[in-house]
């Protein structure tokens, strides 16, 4: 029989045990590994059941229990010495405070929007790689003291849960998620009503929105439910799933983040007296709305749609995760159109300029598609991509947002992800930190917060010092605790397969082979992550044969353990988690290779440190990032990975292995898939298996061993989260609060209006002639060391000088004529302009290499508040027929 109505019942905490309620609802103990001893403490039996999550511990656990505890002087202690220690951690000055007293410039406030956020498995609101690292940012942010709010979407099924049929195809399975028995607070008025987000749809509907606040650290995180008694059937169901649904489904979601989300942390701060963000940063399109709903706001207060819309752009970072055009949301403009406008949201906001604002009006775009990314973009004076080759591969792929430019000079930077250590390193390693170099030490080490670096040989910041005392572990210690890590993950596979193998309809008589799964003294590999097509999940199939002897070699055999989740919709991506589950299935090789189905942070956390290499071997260069990889780093995994993503920048081969790629000689992508896969089987068989097993007199892998030392040493501080977060309040957040804070009213109107006027006359900006000094250039060559002087005339349409940077370009050039490796010169106004509106330039042009080389001129727009002279994507060159500006050959 059914329940009418379904609600919790919370335990009464005897009055000792109080501050148990602030511990587990406060996220920090997701990643404090004191603060999660002592709930397991308390309850160790319930402490599994509960999948590690306090709330629901304390919500099973009996009242006899609590009796016991409230009466155990050794557990109050302990529970008095946690909850102090996470008062100081939320009150005292951090990195973040201290740069602030040094002088810093920084924001009062940062908000932080994404659709997904990877925080811990006992609050599922992530899918993948996006989620998990807005959860990391959000737990470095507050290690750091950085002033973050994140917002959010509460999915009340979250994301599926995965399991497999006999024959291997994935099933999905949506958990109904209570928020009140996840740990959540529901944001409430000064009166106790329940706080409410509205948003007007068509037809005069509604659709309203309560908001949620998980507290990670010293981070709220604020995420919208539109399950509430207000909304009709269809508006309850708009966050149901975490990217499930149509187009209209999922376009009601990003309104409701982006515009939602804005009116949520406007609530928040007004309740809390928290500062109100200054920066508004993105994570992915899928939050863009949120800069319309600012203009709206700041149309309210006068400011025109023009002025508004500068002094939102100022104050917004835009994050791009996806190196593929398929990767980003994109709606019909007649969609768009209907939300929109005196009918639907922001009716103070003309929906054609709303619409200009996101469709794909550039080469090669489709003019009646609404692209939320290049919304993004263009709502934001700042943007990156995730890695440095994702940067580059970003330029290129949105170059069409700025006609007249090079990819190179597109104005998208990087910040190369980092992941959160003290989340995804194990206990073990943890605690072989702490009594080598003592647990502040290593703590610090691991937040990422250090100002006392080493130099490097470029004059950037090299590896922190301390983490170069992990030269002084014994390479025993190191090897006895990979090789526990190892033993530690053979008993967890063993659990999950047997689970699996019950789900599947296996009987208990069937699965006694489960106990010889794996080997806790065999080289392990993991792969692990979503299963779209690009990132290969079944490329160690190509040769069956191959891989089986490499499974079942007599001396260096090797053993797999593979996870990944394939989007509901996608079949594709279930028949490669088919393909792969039947080859394990094999009773042949099934004791060195399985899958685990339901891959998610639970299982990763064993996952990571368990393996001794990483494997990764996307398409390349279609992985943004990859941080998994970064993970297991940090437990001292080796990678052996594509050079994609972040491994593209630090790999080295001191502590891993690059897979050659054929991305630029083989177009066929079977030809490719089989010249990668024989160079993967060819570097395991001939490299990685022969050094695991290359054992000195004592039985250690000396040369083994020395990679673990280095991945730990020279990867260790930079894949942290800590400096990702740094890099972004240094490199963006401190900008953007700085350019926002320069745009008052009135100066946002001058911008908004010097903008139109340049727009406006540029038809008639033109190089009109160019000139070099006669004597320099002989026979098509000048010599290394001499100088150019040039002159050149410049029709500015009506402009000032002050208006314009005029450039020289100059580089080698290839075959083509095309400058390479390009440096810019700027060049000065020699006088006013003549009687028909040419302005007259010079300046001097050092040739300084050799081989062939050119140069040419440009004009751009400049102005002491834009980021780049290429944020307009206005640029003027002389016309290539007139023979300007060509290139000399110095010898």
């Amino acid at each position: 029989m059914k329940a009418i109505r379904r609600f919790t019942v919370r335990p009464v905490l005897p009055e000792p045990l109080r501050p148990l309620s602030d511990l587990a609802r406060n996220l920090r103990w997701s990643w404090h590994t004191e603060t999660r001893e002592l709930f397991q403490a308390a309850d160790p039996e319930g402490w599994r059941p509960a999948d590690a999550d306090p709330v629901r511990l304390l919500g099973a656990v009996s009242a006899t229990r609590l009796a016991e505890l409230a009466g155990d002087q050794r557990f109050l202690r302990r529970l008095t010495e946690v909850s102090e220690d996470l008062r100081e951690y939320l009150g005292g000055p951090r990195w973040y405070q201290n740069q602030l007293s040094q002088g810093a410039e920084l924001p009062a406030a940062i908000a932080y929007f994404s659709p997904e956020f990877g925080v811990t498995a006992a609050l599922p609101q992530y899918s993948g790689g996006l989620g998990i690292l807005a959860g990391d940012h959000l737990k470095a942010a507050s290690d750091l003291g950085v002033p973050l709010i994140g917002v959010g979407l509460l999915y009340r099924h979250g994301y599926f849960r995965q399991s497999l049929s006999r024959d291997g195809w994935q099933q999905e399975h949506y958990p109904v998620l209570d928020p009140n028995e996840l740990p959540l607070t529901l944001l409430r008025e000064a009166d106790g009503t329940p706080s409410r987000v509205v948003l007007a749809l068509p037809g005069g509907r509604s659709l309203y929105a309560s908001v949620w606040q998980a507290q990670v650290g010293r981070v709220p995180l604020l995420l919208l439910d539109s399950d509430v008694e207000e909304n009709a059937p269809g508006e309850r169901d708009v966050t149901d799933r975490l990217y499930g649904g149509g187009s209209d489904h999922r376009l009601l979601q990003e309104m409701l983040l982006g515009i939602g989300g804005v009116r949520a942390v406007r609530t928040y701060c007004r309740l809390t007296g928290h500062e109100a963000p200054e920066v508004f940063h993105t994570n992915e399109g899928h939050a863009g709305f949120l800069g319309l709903e600012r203009i709206r706001e700041l149309s309210e207060t006068g400011l025109d749609f023009d002025a508004a819309l500068e002094v939102v752009r100022a104050g917004t970072v835009f994050t791009t995760h996806t190196p593929v055009p398929a990767g980003i949301d994109r709606f019909e403009r007649q969609l768009v159109a209907r939300h929109f406008g005196d009918d639907g949201e922001l009716p103070g906001v003309g929906v054609e300029r709303i619409l200009r604002l996101g469709m794909e009006t550039y080469p090669g775009g489709e003019p009646d598609l609404f692209n939320m990314a290049v919304m993004g973009l263009r709502l934001a004076q700042r943007a990156n991509g995730v890695s440095t080759l994702h940067g580059a591969v970003s330029r290129e792929m949105f170059s069409g947002l700025w006609p007249g430019f090079d990819p190179s000079e597109v104005p998208i930077t990087s910040v190369t992800n980092g992941v959160h250590a003290p989340t995804w390193v194990a206990p073990e390693v943890l605690r072989l930190g702490a009594g080598t170099f003592g647990s502040e030490r290593t703590e610090n080490a691991l937040a990422g917060a250090e100002v006392g670096r080493q130099t490097g040989a470029d004059g950037a910041a090299g590896t922190p010092r301390r983490w170069d005392a992990v030269t002084a572990v014994a390479d025993r210690e190191i090897w006895d605790l990979r090789r526990g890590l190892r033993e530690q993950l053979v008993t967890e596979v063993r659990k999950r397969l047997y689970a699996s193998w019950r789900r599947r309809g296996a009987g208990t008589a069937e699965l006694g082979w489960i106990d010889g799964v794996l080997d806790p003294d065999v080289l392990t590999i993991g792969f692990a992550r979503r299963v779209p097509s690009y990132k290969r999940l079944t490329l160690m199939l190509h040769d069956r044969d191959r891989l089986r002897e490499l499974l079942l070699h007599p001396t260096h055999p090797i053993q797999i353990v593979v996870a990944g989740k394939a989007h509901p919709a996608d079949d594709g991506g279930k028949r490669l988690v088919q393909e792969l589950v039947r080859f394990s299935d094999d009773p042949r090789v099934r004791h060195r290779i399985v899958f685990l189905p339901d891959y998610g942070m639970g299982m990763a956390q064993k996952l990571y440190p368990g393996c001794d290499v990483w494997l990764n071997n996307p398409l390349r260069p279609l992985e943004a990032c990859g941080t998994s990889g970064m993970k297991a780093a940090l437990n001292g995994c080796l990678n052996l990975s594509v050079r994609d993503g972040w491994w593209d920048e630090w790999y080295e081969p001191d502590f891993g292995w690059a897979i050659p790629t054929a991305d630029g000689s083989a177009t066929d992508e079977e030809r490719r898939d089989e010249l990668e896969a024989n160079a993967l089987y060819e570097l395991i068989e001939g490299r990685v298996a022969p050094r695991f097993y290359d054992r000195n007199a004592e039985d250690l892998p000396e040369r083994w061993i020395e990679m673990v030392r280095r991945t730990l040493i020279t990867l260790g501080p930079k894949v942290l989260a800590g400096r990702m977060v740094r890099e972004y309040v240094e490199r963006l957040y401190a900008p953007a609060a700085r350019s926002r804070r320069a745009l008052e009213p009135k100066a946002a109107g001058e911008l908004a209006a010097w903008k139109a006027k340049v727009r406006a006359a540029w038809p008639q900006v033109a190089v009109d002639h160019v000139e070099a000094s006669a004597d320099t250039v002989v026979g098509g060559s000048a010599e290394l060391g001499s100088t150019l002087a040039l002159r050149v005339r410049i029709a500015l349409g009506g402009l000032d000088s002050e208006d314009v940077e005029v450039q020289v370009v100059a580089g080698r050039v290839d075959s083509g004529d095309a400058i390479a490796e390009a440096q810019t010169f700027p060049l000065k106004p020699a006088g006013g302009h003549d009687l028909e509106d040419r302005w007259l330039y010079e300046g001097p042009l050092a040739l300084d290499r050799t081989g062939p080389y050119g140069y040419t001129v440009r004009v751009l727009p400049a102005h002491r508040l834009l980021a780049s002279g290429a944020e307009l994507g206005l640029v003027a060159v002389p016309n290539a027929a007139t023979g300007d500006g060509g290139g000399v050959l110095l010898r």
